[in-house]
């Protein structure tokens, strides 16, 4: 692809991140001024970023495939010996993709928000954060090296920590926060070695650099920086083994799950991969890395969800599962990069329309959490109810919704690959089955089990608006982007595309997808056609460990947090007895010998007198001591 610099509206690329960064700041900085305006300006300045993003998009079209990259260098960042970086930023066609997708559902949450958020006093300082936080995402996509999308990168973590930690008076959900800040923090410190060793190699930072220079790269180097990149990927996108901060951060605002979960931080990682596609191209090991990750992943994320009864925890699992496919696909290389992509933005639209649902139904309940207590809702929250059911549909891939064009593609690429990653992303097609259709049946189709004083009811029109229209994508968007092959050219200039070759046709392939998934709705109506209010006294060990996240936390403090601790006791006795010790003895010696001399010092002349004539003496003797 060539990259040209920007003209015409493409020098206004700068302006997609400015404006939410603009809210950000007029709402942080005179937010008691702007209280009552503050939701409304915060939607305009997303919004406008996506109507800006839309018009870029249709002239993008207008232009040749291999001309669609554009360059704008907005100021000298750095410039300091043979360091020398620009704030450049990179508009080509899968930023774009990315920008009209945050951009989008990001304003859909904005709305949703109006609502959801009415009554908190600190509303106006939430949607200063929501801005903030698309903003980051933006420019993190944006960046032409991988510099600048580090700054994206921990702005994006910046703003996870203030809005998962929102209801800071909550002990849960400041330290929900602050894990999420922590386990992150792993994956950064792997982005930051990956970049130094990038510029050590390549001696820039940019995207073009780092993909020529690559062409030549030896195979450690290229495996080095993509084991690297992998694991800052899995931090940031909850990937194994850094997944253990996603469930806790459901202690957030419910449009902040929708928000990190669907359209922005947890697809940060598969963008990452994809566009260090010629890093990941170089090494075959390091790209079976990452299908080994995705495929654990989708795997652990689908049994974690299977077993939540906390409806919010359970789409958590999910989203862990659903970045599992797109992990593993982008691990497939050129057969799989646009496919990831497809799928991140099918997500992006079934995964917000449910959680807004989720956020529906505990606005409805009094902010109950627990799937076991819901139960009757399809006939009094009609809207919530027919919105999150085309989610459903999506997610588990039924035609013609919008997951079962991504997924079907993923499954015709893992089984080209291999028989084994196959068969392990079809296991996983069925376990979303099953897991999915146990939330519609405990929420909106088996009998009522609402506590005391619940009287459901359906959402403000602020909240299902949006719900509508971000179902209305969940419905569509697959079939509009795969229609006669249309993503795959339009990614291909960028990432590259090799056509799968699976060992069964489409057909066949198909058939047995909606077998499994058919299986995995028939067993969970099945299993779930009666439902206690109170959970039952006995459950298998697998569910046990499901419910507290297959011990991912148990792990992280047996191989991690414990041994820390003891090294961290030992560094701090070791500098107290050792270090300290040795400069506190000095001193105290030096203070006995200055208190002995104090003690000379008397005031009287006749001391001092005396003093005089016995050092004479002294002298004298040891002189003449000397001559003998």
């Amino acid at each position: 692809m060539i990259l040209q610099p920007a003209t015409g509206i493409f020098t206004f690329t700068w302006v997609l991140v400015a404006l939410p960064l603009l809210g950000a700041f007029l709402i942080l900085v005179f937010g008691k001024q702007l209280k009552k305006i503050a939701p409304y300006l915060a939607i305009a300045l997303s919004s406008s970023s996506f109507v800006l993003g839309f018009i870029m998009f249709l002239q993008m079209r207008t232009r040749p495939a291999g001309e669609r990259g554009f360059v704008s260098n907005v100021y000298q960042w750095i410039s300091s010996g043979s360091l020398d970086v620009s704030f450049g930023l990179q508009l080509d066609q899968l930023s774009i993709a990315f920008v009209l997708l945050i951009t989008f559902v990001g304003t859909m949450i904005h709305i949703y928000s109006l609502g959801y958020m009415e009554h908190d006093e600190n509303r106006g300082r939430f949607f200063g954060y929501l801005n903030l936080f698309v903003a980051a995402m933006l420019l993190l996509v944006l960046a032409d090296n991988y510099l600048l999308l580090y700054v994206g990168w921990e702005g994006v973590g910046l703003a996870s920590y203030l809005l998962i930690g929102f209801w800071q008076n909550k002990h849960s959900a400041a330290t929900a926060a602050k894990k999420a800040f922590v386990v992150n923090r792993v994956g950064d410190f792997g982005l930051s070695l990956a970049i130094m060793t990038m510029f050590l190699a390549f001696g820039s930072f940019s995207f073009s650099a780092v993909n020529a220079g690559m062409q030549n790269a030896q195979d450690w180097l290229a495996l080095t920086i993509g084991l690297l990149l992998l694991l800052a990927a899995a931090g940031k996108s909850a990937q194994f083994p850094l997944q253990s901060w996603l469930l806790d951060a459901m202690e957030g605002p419910t449009p902040v799950s929708a928000l990190i979960h669907a359209a922005t931080m947890v697809t940060a990682g598969v963008y990452l991969i994809v566009r260090s596609a010629s890093i990941f191209n170089a090494s075959e090991a390091a790209r079976n890395a990452v299908i080994i990750v995705g495929a654990i992943s989708l795997i652990a994320g689908a049994i974690i969800g299977a077993a939540k009864e906390d409806i919010k925890k359970s789409l958590a699992g999910s989203t862990m599962s659903q970045i599992g496919f797109m992990i593993l696909a982008a691990g497939l290389g050129p057969v799989g990069y646009v496919f990831a992509i497809l799928h991140l933005i099918t997500h992006g639209f079934f995964k917000a329309v449910m959680f807004l649902g989720a956020g529906s139904v505990m606005h409805a309940t009094n902010d109950n959490v627990n799937m076991r207590r819901y139960g009757g809702l399809s006939k009094l929250m009609i809207f919530t109810f027919t919105t999150f059911m085309v989610g459903y549909l999506a997610i588990i891939g039924i035609p013609p919704f919008a997951g079962f064009y991504s997924k079907e593609y993923i499954l015709e690429a893992a089984f080209s690959h291999s028989i084994w990653v196959g068969l392990i992303a079809l296991f996983g097609a069925g376990l979303t089955a099953f897991y999915m259709t146990r939330m519609v049946i405990w929420t909106f189709l088996s009998p009522p089990r609402w506590e005391d004083g619940v009287h459901p009811h359906e959402s403000p029109k602020s909240m299902t608006i949006p719900m509508i229209v971000l179902a209305i994508g969940a419905a569509v968007i697959g079939f509009a982007l795969t229609y006669n092959h249309v993503f795959e050219e339009w990614l291909e200039p960028v990432t590259g595309f090799e056509k799968p070759n699976a060992p069964i046709s489409v057909f066949a392939l198909t058939i047995l997808t909606l077998t499994v998934v058919a299986a995995g709705v028939i067993f969970a109506i099945y299993r779930y056609r009666t439902i206690s209010p109170t959970t039952p006294q006995e459950v298998s060990f697998l569910t046990q460990a499901a419910r507290k996240d297959l011990y991912g936390d148990v792990a992280n403090e047996t191989l991690l947090m414990r041994p820390g601790q003891k090294v961290t006791k030992g560094l701090v006795t070791f500098d107290e007895k050792a270090i300290d010790g040795t400069f506190l003895g000095v001193a105290n010696m030096v203070w006995s010998a200055s208190r002995l001399l104090r003690q000379t010092s008397t005031g009287y002349v006749r001391s001092y007198a005396a003093y005089i004539v016995g050092g004479t003496l002294l002298v004298m003797f040891l002189l003449l001591i000397a001559r003998l």
